[in-house]
């Protein structure tokens, strides 16, 4: 065999691996997932609002934003489960409100508004909090399970576990009001880190085959 025809063989098999390689590349970018943002838009606590000097309305009022960033994923939802406690930790749980399952469309968000009726509140506290300028601190659980449409089938349950805590001021509502306050999990994001791994490894393959 000539130099010509092994260096023309090595040169075919080094480009078969690169465009393998950016094919897996590109069938993972295709194929990859972004779990649902949810936040928490609104959150009101009649009581709370000093102007209202309301101490019989025991009632929350909340907005839920489930927001599917996936350009060209739908999601499927399981039942949304919402805990609700006062304070940063578990320690007073007030109520829970679920979410039926639904579809929800690429690049589609979806609000669900509810008004809570809550229990176990220890309300004097709270309302001494914000008489004092100081803020009341509820917590929000979710938990849920969702599965990702793409190309006409469905992948297997992906769980989210999120949690947010809410400040409430004297006027009853939410700190930042006119910003959500987003839920989140301890868990670290892997989709990043995969990510870098991969490219990291496509890169490291093209460097050597040059």
């Amino acid at each position: 065999m000539s130099d010509s025809d092994g260096g023309g063989c090595c040169r075919c098999c080094c480009s078969f691996i690169l465009t393998s390689g950016l094919t897996a590349l590109f069938l993972w970018l295709s194929l990859r997932t972004s779990n649902p943002k949810c936040s928490i838009q609104n959150f009101y606590v009649p009581a709370l609002n000093k102007t209202l000097n309301s101490t019989t309305n025991h009632t929350i009022f909340f907005d839920l934003k489930l927001d599917n960033t996936n350009k060209d994923k739908g999601v499927h939802y399981d039942a949304v489960n919402l805990t609700f406690y006062y304070g940063p930790n578990v320690s007073f749980l007030i109520g829970n409100y679920t979410v039926h399952g639904f579809y929800q469309g690429h690049g589609k968000n979806t609000h669900r508004k509810y008004l809570l009726d809550t229990r176990g509140v220890p309300w004097d506290e709270a309302l001494k909090a914000v008489s004092n300028g100081s803020l009341a601190v509820f917590r929000v659980d979710l938990v849920t399970a969702v599965r990702f449409r793409i190309i006409g089938f469905k992948t297997k349950r992906h769980k989210l576990d999120l949690k947010a805590n809410v400040e409430v001021d004297g006027t009853g509502d939410k700190l930042k009001k006119k910003k959500g306050i987003r839920l989140k999990s301890g868990a670290p994001e892997l989709d990043c880190y995969h990510a870098r791994v991969v490219l990291s490894v496509i890169l490291s393959a093209f460097v050597l085959l040059l």
